[in-house]
């Protein structure tokens, strides 16, 4: 066992602040300990294994939170590389372990800043950047905190709509300064838009929402019907561990967009469906649709819905990150009742079933609602050093829970969900334990520069820099992201 390590495997080095050193807290677990606990949610056959197999270089803190960053991505990046291996092993690769840096773990977090198309930062390509600039907190009459977000045309609306004002944060501020906090909040999100108070952990705890989410796992999988006995092929030396698996990606944003991703990066062949009428801007998709293939698809339409139910036929699984799916027969009871043996993945931002199941939600409301903002109060509630947490964090936890479920489904057969929420996630980031302010607020801001590598790839929207993959095997070298196509480019089909 290395120096410093905590668990057989997993390697941390001493947390440091500048000009003096400092042990790490004993009131947080190792993460070791945090791997393990991951393995054993996703019901990994041999989770003891599982940890031996992963090493993490480095430790928190890295950045100015009080929060355990790196060590919760590094955790969840391990544990995706370990189930990929698991799963390349079980189809005839030979065992590898898995090594992860934590520096390369925060790049991971902050993708969206260091990705760069054609030499462009991606928000300054939006077709309307403001749209992004203006989410924001915001002071209402009360003296509370709102974080409002405007990204969309559609939730810039609901709030212009609700606001009656301008979209500038000048105006958008003065005019929520006329409102009381959570009369707002449900003002916006009745018009369809989204928006949250700033709550403090507590607070959220006795919150029915609050309650719904602390009482579920990070990931929750469930067998939701009977299916058969699926073994996977035998592969060879140069595939990757997901080769052969089918993957509908019915996502947006980052969450699922990444997530899908990634398995497309480690062999799977991946159709992301759109709403033609609901595009991602372009930048987005040069970020997250590296191997994938794009159609359109909008379940409203009876022909793109039987082209859909076609598709699922022969798909393993299917990624979506959308409500009201039940409404155009698209629920996972539904599909797997259609298709035995499928897998979905969901994606929520309070649980599908909760009592804001049916409000939408983003990285940044999961941790104003959620007491995280709080934590990480400078002179007002604020975000994370690196901006976006849950969306990355979620997407690598979901797709390890689907390579998990295809090692577990080629055994024991059955359909399974499932479930990741953004606002579960900024509560077991919470759980690993808070380190100290004074060990963390003097160290440098992380974005202009990365941690470790950014790696270039030329694709039909221009070169694409972003960070490298953060893991590597032990014996084989880490398949990069495949080629960035259009939307609407592909028919809604399998090839």
């Amino acid at each position: 066992m290395r120096k410093g390590t905590e668990n057989p495997g997993i390697t941390t080095t001493t947390r440091t602040t500048p000009g003096r050193s400092t042990p790490a807290s004993t009131t947080t677990p190792p993460t070791g300990e945090i791997v393990s606990h991951l393995l054993h949610t996703l019901g990994d056959p041999d989770p003891a294994r599982g940890t031996d197999d992963i090493t993490v270089v480095g430790a928190d803190p890295l950045v100015p939170s009080v929060h355990r960053l790196a060590d919760a991505m590094s955790a969840a990046i391990g544990v995706f590389g370990r189930q990929t291996a698991a799963l390349g092993e079980q189809r005839g690769h030979p065992h590898q372990t898995v090594e992860v840096r934590a520096g390369a773990a925060i790049d991971q977090l902050m993708a969206t800043y260091h990705t760069t198309l054609s030499g462009r930062r991606l928000g300054d390509l939006l077709d309307d950047p403001t749209l992004l600039g203006n989410n924001d907190f915001y002071r209402a009459r009360d003296g509370r905190w709102i974080f409002v977000i405007t990204t969309y045309p559609h939730l810039r609306d609901a709030v212009c709509s609700v606001l009656r004002c301008g979209l500038d944060k000048v105006g958008i501020a003065k005019a929520v300064a006329d409102w009381d906090a959570f009369t707002l909040e449900e003002a916006i999100c009745a018009r369809g838009g989204v928006a949250c108070v700033v709550r403090g952990r507590d607070e959220w705890l006795a919150h029915p929402a609050g309650r719904f989410v602390a009482r579920r796992p990070v990931v929750e999988i469930e067998r939701v019907g009977d299916g058969p006995v699926q073994p996977l092929e035998p592969i060879g030396a140069a595939d990757e561990a997901l080769t052969g698996v089918r993957v509908l990606d019915l996502t947006h944003v980052i969450a699922g967009p990444v997530a899908a991703r990634l398995l497309a990066q480690f062999g799977a062949d991946v159709l992301h469906l759109s709403r033609p009428d609901r595009p991602d801007p372009i930048p987005m998709i040069a970020m997250t649709g590296g191997g994938k293939r794009n159609a359109y698809c909008d379940l409203r339409d009876d022909h793109d819905r039987a082209a859909f139910h076609d598709a699922l036929q022969e798909a393993d699984v299917f990624v979506h990150a959308y409500r009201g799916l039940a409404r155009h027969g698209a629920s996972t009871e539904e599909l797997v009742r259609r298709r035995p043996g499928l897998i979905t993945l969901e994606y929520h931002a309070w649980g599908a079933e909760g009592p804001w199941g049916e409000r939408g939600g983003f990285d940044q409301l999961a941790c104003s609602a959620t007491g995280f903002a709080v934590e990480e109060w400078t002179d007002r509630p604020s975000l994370p050093p690196t901006y976006l947490l849950n969306d990355y964090l979620a997407a690598y936890l979901g797709s390890a829970a689907v390579a998990t479920v295809l090692r577990r489904r080629a055994t024991e057969g059955g359909s399974w969900r499932i479930r990741v929420t953004l606002a579960g996630v900024c509560h077991w980031v919470r759980e690993l334990g808070l380190l100290e302010r004074e060990d963390v607020r003097d160290l440098p801001r992380p974005g202009g520069v990365a941690f470790a590598e950014l790696v270039t790839t030329a694709t039909d929207f221009g070169p694409v820099t972003e960070p490298a993959t953060p893991f590597s095997y032990s014996g084989r070298g880490v398949p990069q992201p495949g080629r960035r196509a259009p939307l609407g480019s592909a028919p809604l089909q399998w090839s």
